[in-house]
């Protein structure tokens, strides 16, 4: 029997992979964070299945369920909201089923930051503008950050940063990433992307924190760059007419001359 690691998306319950889904429907215990998986997605359970809601839970007694389903010999879906590839807790869990021998599985699922940029129509990646996307956060009770991590490291870069779980300190974020990228830099704060009642706040540097809504103080996604709204940027070469390439190829001496069979 194995556990299987879900990632169950932002939020919109059409946003889980048909993989995720088909999991779903084929275990006999679900473990979910309740507090951010909409109850559209465990419609996918099978009938008579054991619900645990993991929010109110501590990692000791979260690993006591698994094993107690895994003694049963139930396949267990382990449901997080966005992806498991970050700020899910997903390793310490697994760390400890490798220590019980306890097989188990990972899913990926549909990141915040991607809903968000869907929510924008934005690309995050703009030629010769912005070639890098940065997913960080600032310290938090939980979970304090490596020195060298910090917004003003990052901010130097230039990249598009996509700033989690920090919406609370936005004006520590307008503060040190002012000096780097101006104060007229686009930001974007998205809350709840991709569910029924997401909203989105549009400014910059310099003005967001007076448009911000009192109420947004979880759950909010804080985007920074250039790429953000921009109509000044060159085209790509992977679809101009004299690129040559492996699908198309151009000019006298292709490097991937057509053949013929």
């Amino acid at each position: 029997m194995t556990v299987h690691f879900i990632g169950a998306g932002p939020g919109a319950a059409d946003l889980l992979t048909l993989r995720g889904r088909d999991l779903l429907a084929s275990c006999q215990t679900c473990l979910y964070a309740g507090s951010l998986i909409p109850e559209e997605i465990l419609s996918h359970c099978p009938e008579g299945v054991e619900l645990i809601n993991t929010a109110p839970i501590d990692l000791d007694k979260i690993m006591d369920h698994i094993k107690e389903a895994h003694a049963k010999g139930h396949d267990i879906a382990r449901l997080h909201s966005g992806d498991l590839s970050v700020w899910s807790a997903m390793g310490e869990q697994l760390r400890r089923l490798k220590a019980e021998g306890i097989p188990f599985s990972v899913t990926p699922g549909v990141p915040s930051f991607t809903a968000a940029a869907a929510a924008l129509g934005a690309e995050l990646t703009l030629p010769e503008l912005v070639q890098s996307v940065v997913l960080t956060r600032t310290s938090g009770r939980a979970t304090s950050m490596p020195e060298t991590e910090t917004l003003e490291n990052f901010g130097r870069t230039g990249a598009t940063l996509c700033i989690h779980l920090s919406i609370h300190v936005l004006d520590q974020v307008v503060r040190e990433l002012t000096p780097h990228y101006g104060a007229d830099c686009p930001v974007a704060v998205v809350w709840r992307a991709s569910w029924p009642d997401q909203k989105i706040i549009q400014g910059t540097l310099g003005t967001i924190e007076a448009m911000m809504p009192e109420e947004i103080t979880r759950t909010a996604l804080i985007m920074v760059g250039r790429s953000l709204g921009a109509d000044d940027f060159t085209e790509s070469r992977l679809y101009a007419d004299d690129y040559d390439r492996r699908f198309r190829p151009r000019g006298a001496e292709p490097r991937f001359p057509e053949t013929k069979d």
